[in-house]
C-alpha cells in the first residue's frame, strides 16, 4: 500500500502487480489463521471492541493487560486492515476486469502497435459507458479503503510503539518471529 501511494500513480502495471502481491498475501495469511501456530489463528484473537475500548483505557492508565497474542485493540486493528485490505484488492480487481498485469500488458502493447481490436470485449466495444456508476463506485471505495488503509496502518505504528513502552518490551521481535519476550525484557 505504502508502495503504491508513495511511489506510484494508480492503474499503471507496477500498481497492479503491487495489487495482486498483496492480494495473495492476504490470501496467504487468512489461510494461516486457520491453520497458523496458535497466537497466530484466528481463535487467538476474536475481534470484540468491548475488550478493545477496555484495553486502551487499561493502556491509558499505563497498566495494559499482557496477552499470548494480539491484544484487543490491536486484533480489532488486524481486523479492519484485514477488511480494507480485501476491499481494495477486490475493488481492484472489478475496475480491471479481473485481468492480470501481464494481460493488461499486453493489450497496452497491442494498442501501442495499432491493435484496437483488443478493448473489445464480449462483441461489444468498451468504450467506458458505466450506466449504473459502478466503476466511478469501485474507484472511490477503493482510493478511500487505500487512504483508510494508511492512516490505520500510522495509528497501528503508535500503538505499538505505545503498547511496547508501557509493557517495557520491544513488540516488534514478537510480530516478525513469533515469539514474545517476557513482560520487562527487551528494551533496545
Amino acid at each position: 500500500m505504502l508502495l503504491n501511494a508513495a511511489l506510484d500513480k494508480g492503474g499503471s502495471l507496477f500498481h497492479l502487480w503491487i495489487g495482486w502481491g498483496a492480494l495473495g498475501l492476504l490470501a496467504l495469511r487468512l489461510l494461516w489463521g486457520f491453520i497458523g501456530p496458535a497466537p497466530a489463528r484466528f481463535s487467538a484473537f476474536p475481534p470484540n471492541p468491548a475488550a478493545a475500548l477496555r484495553h486502551l483505557l487499561q493502556l491509558a492508565r499505563g497498566r495494559p493487560d499482557d496477552y499470548p497474542s494480539h491484544n484487543p485493540a490491536g486484533a480489532m486493528m488486524a481486523y479492519a486492515l484485514w477488511a480494507l485490505l480485501a476491499t481494495v484488492t477486490l475493488t481492484g480487481l472489478a475496475m480491471t476486469g479481473g485481468r492480470t498485469p501481464m494481460q493488461i500488458a499486453d493489450e497496452r502493447a497491442a494498442v501501442a502497435q495499432g491493435d484496437w481490436s483488443v478493448l473489445v470485449r464480449d462483441g461489444a466495444p468498451d468504450d467506458g459507458d458505466d450506466e449504473d456508476g459502478w466503476a466511478e463506485t469501485a474507484e472511490e471505495v477503493h482510493e478511500m479503503a487505500a487512504n483508510l488503509i494508511l492512516a490505520l496502518a500510522a495509528l497501528h505504528v503508535i500503538g505499538v510503539f505505545v503498547e511496547g513502552r508501557a509493557l517495557r518490551r520491544s513488540l516488534v521481535p514478537a510480530m516478525l518471529t513469533g515469539r514474545r519476550r517476557p513482560r520487562g525484557q527487551g528494551r533496545e
